[in-house]
């Protein structure tokens, strides 16, 4: 069953991704689509904490859960925003990337063992994003300076972000306290983004922002329970491959292609991810 959790948590992350693929540039605000999310999303882990019973808060609990549930929302947002500047396909595998901050953060600061096995997929992803971010010079439709930018700040939010959850981790709070204190910060900064943007709010970003909130619920709940019962070393590869069900749906949707070097910076990519977990 775990593994069944790990492949559904993969697929809910990746469709949610592709959400915010297909909803770049029609008019909508990230903003508020965002908010939504977020607001659906604590109320529905508020319901499940409340009726199965919270463990202490604390201050600690609060920050931390807060800074992530902003640095996610601003990772997402910046994901969104370089979606609109490049190929979904090069975009979600070179962002998925994150994964080398928060590696090097437990060999620095918690002092935790890196394999030989890790440190090769770490290598091996900085080469492909090397490899997949590089665009010729001549006929080439895309944005580059500004999808780098917005790529790069998508990677350092979460990065930053699993260092955090990581964090979390090594003092022990409870993940529904996390996830709870995550949704209801990150709305709150979304409320207070909005309201400094002054965007019309639209009816169609509620109706997404309730799908995705509700799959960011299954999926993060199908990822502590294959955490809590499964073997890690497998669940997190698997989940690492949510990038997968963008790369395809966008292929498949936008027919988009990819150069033979950046289909080798893809595959790379992904292999340095599942080496990383391993």
């Amino acid at each position: 069953m775990w593994i069944v959790a790990a492949v559904l948590t993969m697929l809910c992350f990746g469709i949610n991704n592709m959400i915010f693929k297909v909803t770049s540039g029609k008019g909508l605000s990230k903003v508020h689509m965002q908010f939504f999310f977020y607001l659906i999303a604590f109320l529905l882990m508020f319901s499940y904490g409340t009726v199965i019973g919270f463990a202490s808060f604390n201050s600690l609990t609060i920050v931390l859960g807060a800074v992530i549930g902003i640095l996610n929302a601003n990772g997402n947002i910046q994901m969104s925003m370089a979606f609109e500047k490049g190929p979904a396909s090069i975009t979600s595998p070179l962002i998925s990337t994150n994964t080398v901050i928060p590696i090097l953060s437990a060999a620095l600061i918690f002092q935790e063992h890196i394999t030989l096995i890790q440190w090769i997929g770490i290598i091996v992803m900085l080469a492909s994003a090397a490899i997949i971010q590089y665009v010729p010079g001549n006929g080439v439709k895309m944005e580059y300076k500004p999808w780098m930018y917005r790529v790069l700040l998508s990677v350092t939010s979460f990065g930053v972000l699993g260092v955090l959850m990581k964090t979390t981790s090594y003092f022990h709070i409870d993940s529904i306290n996390t996830l709870v204190c995550m949704y209801g910060g990150g709305a709150v900064y979304l409320m207070i983004n909005s309201l400094f943007m002054k965007e019309k709010w639209q009816r169609k970003e509620l109706k997404l922002g309730i799908i995705i909130g509700c799959i960011s619920v299954v999926g993060y709940s199908s990822y502590f329970f294959a955490l809590s019962t499964g073997v890690a070393s497998i669940v997190f590869p698997i989940v690492s491959l949510s990038c997968l069900v963008v790369v395809l749906s966008s292929c498949w949707l936008y027919k988009e292609r990819l150069k033979l070097y950046q289909i080798i910076g893809v595959i790379s990519a992904l292999i340095g991810i599942v080496l990383t977990k391993l």
